[in-house]
């Protein structure tokens, strides 16, 4: 017994396998390089476009070294400040929509009539991812930044209605079921027994979205729904890419100025 002992003692521990028997490591192993192989093959790549396009990117790249922010420099401004614009107006609207039915769409606070509306609700805005959307608002309302408005908005609540249903909904029962014992009516309930678990959370992810908002509203701006995105595929478009980089640049600067506001406004929340 002493030696079996001593002969286990000073051996190197070892993570057991996830998959323990061999053969069937094995078999995995080889049979998703195989998929990987195929998958592949499928793809049809014309190696010739591929190697025309680098001299593209190349220049692309290079255009960061020497961005244009004086050339259209009136198209810049108006379209940063529409995307601006957009992504406010866009944040107020959806956050003021999404704290009753994220309120809703919890399922220990609301009733179950009002929490399958509030769900289906959320499911719906989560459904339909913000381009398509996009794309039916303009072709509702026409070229413009309303229906970039629009789509902003209708993203944000399914975005903070789910997350703020589900923090509601991993909030601490005590401090909730003490306001509610000493004979609070529900809106005081819910002001404090609910609100100051979730308003660190919430404002964060308000805070978080509204920089989503901001980055979508470049993108939608390409379907024609406003925003700095029309001014960045024109100058694509015209292989202007010293002024597709300087739009670029002033982009990562406001999500950059963003993401170091929101972690003040967090920090004094908190």
């Amino acid at each position: 017994m002493s030696s079996e002992l001593d002969a286990l003692i000073g051996r190197k521990w070892k993570k057991p396998p996830f998959i323990k028997r061999t053969w069937l490591r094995w078999t995995l192993g080889i049979g998703f390089a195989a998929y990987l192989i195929a998958a592949f093959m499928t793809i049809d790549v014309n190696w010739s476009r591929v190697y025309e396009g680098l001299d593209r990117g190349a220049a692309f790249i290079l255009a960061f070294t020497s961005p244009d922010f004086f050339s259209r420099a009136a198209d810049i401004r108006d379209g940063i400040l529409e995307s601006i614009v957009m992504t406010v107006a866009a944040s107020v609207v959806g956050i003021a929509i999404s704290i009753p039915i994220g309120l809703g769409a919890a399922r220990n606070i609301a009733p179950l009539p009002v929490y399958l509306v509030c769900r289906g609700i959320v499911a719906i805005s989560r459904a339909l991812q913000e381009i398509i959307v996009a794309i039916l608002l303009v072709a509702i309302f026409g070229f413009g930044p309303l229906a970039g408005f629009l789509t902003l908005s209708f993203a944000t609540i399914g975005f903070l209605s789910k997350l703020l249903a589900e923090d509601i909904e991993s909030m601490d029962k005590v401090q909730a079921e003490a306001i509610k014992a000493s004979g609070a009516r529900w809106l005081q309930w819910i002001n404090y027994g609910v609100q100051p678990q979730v308003m660190p959370r919430l404002v964060g992810l308000s805070m978080y979205r509204i920089d989503i908002n901001f980055r979508e509203s470049a993108i939608l701006g390409l379907v024609g729904a406003g925003g700095i995105g029309a001014t960045l595929n024109t100058a694509f478009d015209r292989y202007e890419y010293d002024t597709a980089a300087a739009i670029l640049i002033i982009i990562i600067l406001i999500v950059m100025a963003l993401e170091y506001l929101s972690g003040i406004i967090r920090a004094k929340v908190q």
